[in-house]
Order: structure tokens, then C-alpha cells, then sequence
């Protein structure tokens, strides 16, 4: 029977595909094919067409509330890489059957495939009541003994009870909330039901973006997402991937029984080359489609060009960020084979529970604070700017409020002075700020930064890597790198020169290829090549957003009615006598106080030479990138200066 091709792609079940349709009638143009905007808008009867994917091409958003001094807002086109974070709000029509829900809702192994419902009544199950209102986690679909099954669990008691359910089991399933924030591309690619629109609450909005804001100003309320489709295949004994618009005016009719599969090419996408087992390797390939903007030589991954795809692995990477207050920063992911080598730069701090974080065993952490604290209790020390500290290790201290004694959780600190140490405590809740001081001008190698200090950690390039023609990591002021990650890559080469291999990234780089052939494993050693890949601002987003969380720091009690920053003039701390760093009391830092003051009898500064350079030059890096640094820190710039003149 012949539908409309809307028709058709209303009533597509996704698990289905592929399918192959035939044209039974149409509208015509000069040939076949008639391709604009890079749609094919043509189809004459008696084409065959292999339907492989339908993808969203466009979202079009609409406000659904009314916003006060504005005009009623029109449906605009979102972009796919609005960079705004979505809550979504639960559908309030039920699904009437499981297979309902599969037909509609993306179900895969990511954990954003895992969607949840809850029935009106309790489903009575062979060794499991599901009771009323029960949140169903809906895990995978799979064939079980010749019927397709829904693995689903229920969590009881922080155990999980899995159970399967038939696609014919009825009744009314609804939506659970859901409290997860979502980034506009996840929600097209899992949360966007087929044939229902899905409506979201914009949470937040990245002032990044350096695109016109959509939206009205200072709005964070619900909008309706309503998808626009695209068709993907691959037209009878063509190479070439077509797409087309549902809206096209053509008749098709499904004959996917009666086709032959040697009427198309056999295409893969870069997902589906990872999802092949490892013993496939390596094989021959033919680049169909190219991706776009990738880094690798432009001789490697061209249209029509024959590759070999070596394996599949996962690989490290340093996630890595630009050191700069202004925007857009750039961000990198790093392999672990860099050969460059970098030296230390001073981390920033914003607070006491920052510092306890940062503090290593290999060596005590000194600081400088940037910011003033006045403590609410007496027993807990007041924070000056320019004040510096040796921090030692996090503890409990009593103190007393409003005649009450209460445990506080402080940071055990040294205040160097101008002859001698003092201990301190410091709040973990503090809200300070403090710039490190580097006494370390060694150069290491990225492998012997990930060994002897804790991420994220301040570096900048000392040395670039020889090894590569351009090494973008050099030109930067400064990197942060925030973490390690593990991620999916292929290894290919030119089939010309198999020797040369490459990595790509899997989840990043969008490939479709033909298979020539399966090549005879070679186990000849070659030579890899491994990129630095910028990253875009989505992208990198999307990694840190998956983190392990970090504790934060406990709640701050009520200001003090007295607690204010301390503002100190430049020509106050310049009159100030400033002599060298006293050899501390305690045996723990004899070995840092000679470290500081070897060759240096009369230092007369507060800060080793060395360190003053260190913070000078964290303060050009700022002006280079037009960034306002904060006040605080500024004076504490200033202070080094004046110290180093008065030698």
C-alpha cells in the first residue's frame, strides 16, 4: 500500500530500520535527483531508496508563556548548539502500551537512555508486584525467546529488582520528573519523543556564546520543542548519501521483503566501526562522506580516498583549558605521548576549602592572600591582604557562639612573618582569595605531572613539542589542565602508506565509509600519530559535566556585623619594613625554609625573587587577555614590586 512519505515516516518504527521504499509517484525536474539547500527535492517513480536514519534537522521553539511588556513571541528555529542548559517537564498524556513507548522514545545504553515511567495501578508480575506510582526504569529492548522484550527495573531500598514486560503490556504509563539538567543537544538526540513535542524549562544560559540571544531578556521559563526531520539513505547502486525532507510531495511504498541487499552499498558511520569486535580488524575502507573542520592532513580523509582502519581502543587524554578571565577560552584535550615540556604556574584560590583541596604531601603549599577575612570568632585568625601562609592539614576547633560551643571545621595553617611563624586557623568556609607561590622552576614532562601532583594544576608550555609542525599548546598564555579522560578512538592510515597511522576520535569525528575489503593483520610496529585537539566550548561542556563531583565546602554562619574587606593603600605597604623568611620552629619545614633561603643570607622581600616573577607574570597574562583582574589581587602584585625595589 503507498503512502505519502509524511505518512510513512509518521508511522516509522526507528528499530526497524533499515527499510527500502520504492517511489510510486512524484514530482519531476530535469534527472532523478533534483538536489537544493542539500536536500535531495526530487524523486521520480520506480527509484529505490534505503531509509538507513531519520534525524532531527532543526528545532523550532516556542515560548509558552506570556512575557510582560513583550509582544507574543513567534516560533523561531533554535540552534543545535544553543549553548543553554533544559529542564525537562514530564508529558502529561500516557503511553497506552510498552510498545508505544519503544516506537517513540530512544532506549540505549548511554544513561541517557534509560528513560523512567510510573502506572496508574499495580502490574502483577510472576515474582514482582511493580506497585502504583513506581518509578520503572526502562534499560534495553531485546529479542527473548522469540518475543521482544523491555528489561526494565524498580529500585527498592538502594537494591534494584529488574523484570522484563512485554511489548503488548497496556495501561498508562506516564512520565516520571525528571530533575536531571540537559544541554539542547542531548535532548535531540535522546529525550525528543517521536510524533509528541517535548517541552523544557531553560535553567541557564552560558554568556559565552558569541551568537544573538534568542530569547527575551532574563528569560528562564518553558518553551515546546518541536523537531523538523530529516530522511538519510542511500539511493539504488549510488555511492553517495542522500537526504531528504518528509515534507517532499512523493508516494512510496515498503519493500523491504522483496529487495535485494546487493542493490546498495554496504556504509558505516564512525559509530558503527567501533561497534564492530576488535577481530575485524584491521579492514579496507572507501571515505564516502568526510568530516568536516577535523584536524587530521587533508590527504588522509577526502572523499573517494582508501583507508586502512587499523583497531579500535580507548585512549587518555588531559582536558585542558586556556588560562584568561576573558571569553571565548579555548580548550584542548592533550594526548599523553605530548612531547613538550612545561613549568608551573600559580593556581588561584577563592577560598580556605580550595586550598585544603590543593595542598599536596609532596610539599606544603604557600600562598599569598588577596583578600581580606575578619572571623566571626576569636579563636579563628583575621586574613590580611598580602598576608602569606604555609598550609598544613584540615582539622576540628572549638569555638564559642553566643555562649555556645560549636565544632568547626578550619584549615592548620603557618602565617610567616617578618622573624618568625604564627599558626593559624582558617575556616574552611572562608571566602578569600590567594594566589600560590612557585618555588619549583623545574620542566616536566606531561606524564611527570600526572604522577606528582593532583588535577586541576596551573602549567605553561616551556618547551613545544618538536615532534609535531604546529604546536598549538605553545601560543597559549597559560593552561589549566582540569582532568584525565578516557575516550574512544579508531587508528587508520592512507592505504598508500599503512606505516603512518592516525587517531580519531570517535564520538567527535563523523565519517561514512565503504568496506572494501578485510586486510590480513599486520603486525608490523607503525608509527602513531597523536593530535592536540581543540575542542569547542559544547564539547568540552559535555566532558566536564560528567566529572566525579567534588564535596563543597560547609555553610558559612552569618557575616559578622564588623566583617568587611580590607582596602590597603600601595603607599602603606610600600612604607612597611619587609625582612626575610624566618626559619620556622617546627622540624617539618626546616628543609623549605633552607630551600628558600639557599644563596640568599639578606633576602629582604617577603617572597624568594623567583616568585615575585611568578606573579608578575600571571599578571601579564591577565593584561594580555583584557581581562580586569580582581583588586585584590592587583595589590598583591603591587606588593611584590615595591619589595623588590626596596632591595
Amino acid at each position: 500500500m503507498a503512502l505519502s512519505l509524511e505518512e510513512f515516516v509518521h508511522s516509522l518504527d526507528l528499530r526497524t530500520l533499515p527499510r527500502v521504499l520504492e517511489i510510486q509517484s512524484g514530482i519531476y525536474f530535469e534527472g532523478s535527483i533534483y538536489e537544493m539547500f542539500g536536500n535531495e527535492c526530487c524523486l521520480s517513480t520506480g527509484e529505490v531508496i534505503k531509509i538507513t536514519g531519520l534525524k532531527i534537522k532543526k528545532i523550532i521553539a516556542e515560548i509558552c508563556e506570556h512575557i510582560e511588556g513583550c509582544e507574543s513571541p513567534q516560533p523561531f528555529e533554535l540552534p543545535m548548539n544553543f549553548p543553554g542548559l533544559f529542564k525537562i517537564v514530564a508529558d502529561k498524556t500516557p503511553y497506552l502500551t510498552m510498545e508505544e513507548i519503544t516506537r517513540a522514545i530512544h532506549i540505549g545504553p548511554s544513561r541517557l537512555g534509560h528513560p523512567c515511567f510510573y502506572h496508574q495501578k499495580d502490574i502483577k508480575l510472576e515474582n514482582l508486584i511493580v506497585k502504583q506510582g513506581e518509578q520503572i526504569m526502562l534499560n534495553s529492548v531485546e529479542e527473548i525467546n522469540g518475543e521482544i522484550m523491555v528489561n526494565c527495573g524498580v529500585v527498592r531500598n538502594h537494591q534494584n529488582h529488574s523484570f522484563t514486560l512485554p511489548l503488548s503490556q497496556e495501561g498508562e504509563f506516564f512520565e516520571c520528573e525528571d530533575e536531571h539538567i540537559y544541554t539542547l543537544k542531548e535532548i535531540v538526540e535522546w529525550k525528543i519523543p517521536k510524533n509528541r513535542p517535548r517541552t523544557v524549562k531553560l535553567t541557564d544560559f552560558s554568556n559565552k556564546w558569541d551568537l544573538t540571544n534568542p530569547f527575551p531578556k532574563g528569560f528562564y521559563g518553558a518553551l515546546i520543542l518541536k523537531p523538523v526531520y530529516e530522511i538519510q539513505g542511500v539511493m539504488k547502486f549510488r555511492k553517495d548519501i542522500v537526504r531528504i525532507l518528509p515534507s517532499l510531495d512523493v508516494e512510496v511504498k515498503d519493500i523491504t521483503d522483496s529487495s535485494d541487499a546487493n542493490w546498495f552499498l554496504q556504509l558505516l558511520s564512525t559509530q558503527d566501526l567501533y561497534e564492530m569486535t576488535s577481530k575485524e580488524f584491521p579492514i579496507v575502507a572507501e571515505v564516502i562522506e568526510a568530516p568536516q573542520g577535523n584536524q587530521l592532513p587533508r590527504s588522509i580523509l577526502q572523499p573517494g580516498k582508501t583507508i586502512v582502519i587499523h583497531k579500535k581502543y580507548q585512549a587518555s587524554r588531559i582536558l585542558a583549558s586556556e588560562i584568561r578571565s576573558n571569553f571565548p577560552k579555548r580548550h584542548f584535550l592533550i594526548p599523553t605521548s605530548y612531547k613538550g615540556k612545561f613549568k608551573r604556574r600559580p593556581r588561584e584560590f577563592p577560598t580556605a576549602y580550595d586550598l585544603e583541596i590543593a595542598k599536596s604531601e609532596k610539599e606544603p603549599l604557600h600562598v599569598v592572600a588577596t583578600k581580606a577575612f575578619h572571623p566571626a570568632h576569636d579563636e579563628l585568625s583575621s586574613v590580611s591582604v598580602g598576608d602569606q601562609f604555609l598550609v598544613h592539614h584540615s582539622q576540628t576547633t572549638e569555638v564559642l557562639s553566643e555562649g555556645i560551643k560549636k565544632v568547626v571545621n578550619v584549615l592548620a595553617c603557618e602565617k610567616i612573618l617578618k622573624k618568625s611563624y604564627e599558626a593559624a586557623l582558617l575556616p574552611l568556609y572562608m571566602e578569600g582569595g590567594f594566589v600560590e607561590v612557585i618555588h619549583d622552576k623545574k620542566q616536566y614532562h606531561i606524564s611527570e605531572l600526572r604522577a606528582q601532583f593532583r588535577l586541576p594544576f596551573n602549567v605553561k608550555v616551556s618547551v613545544r613539542d618538536l615532534s609535531i609542525e604546529e604546536d598549538i599548546l605553545a601560543a597559549t598564555p597559560g593552561l589549566r589542565l582540569e582532568e584525565a579522560i578516557t575516550d574512544s578512538y579508531l587508528l587508520i592510515s592512507d592505504f598508500a602508506n599503512p606505516k603512518e597511522c592516525w587517531e580519531i576520535p570517535v564520538g567527535r569525528l563523523n565519517m561514512t565509509v565503504q568496506l572494501v575489503s578485510n586486510l590480513s593483520q599486520d603486525t608490523e610496529s607503525f608509527l602513531v600519530r597523536t593530535l592536540i585537539e581543540e575542542i569547542t566550548e559544547e564539547q568540552y561542556y559535555m566532558m566536564r559535566r560528567y566529572e566525579s563531583s567534588f564535596l563543597h565546602p560547609p555553610p558559612r554562619p552569618p557575616k559578622h556585623p564588623s566583617v568587611g574587606e580590607t582596602k590597603v593603600t600601595l603607599l602603606t605597604l610600600a612604607e612597611e619594613k619587609t625582612v626575610g623568611l624566618p626559619k620556622s620552629p617546627k622540624s617539618l619545614h626546616v628543609d623549605l625554609s633552607k630551600k628558600l633561603h639557599s644563596n640568599q643570607p639578606d633576602l629582604d622581600s617577603k617572597v624568594p625573587a623567583g616568585c615575585q616573577n611568578d606573579l608578575a607574570d600571571l599578571e601579564k597574562e591577565r593584561s594580555k587577555s583584557g581581562a580586569t583582574a580582581v583588586a585584590g589581587t592587583d595589590v598583591t602584585t603591587e606588593i611584590f614590586k615595591n619589595e623588590k625595589h626596596q632591595k
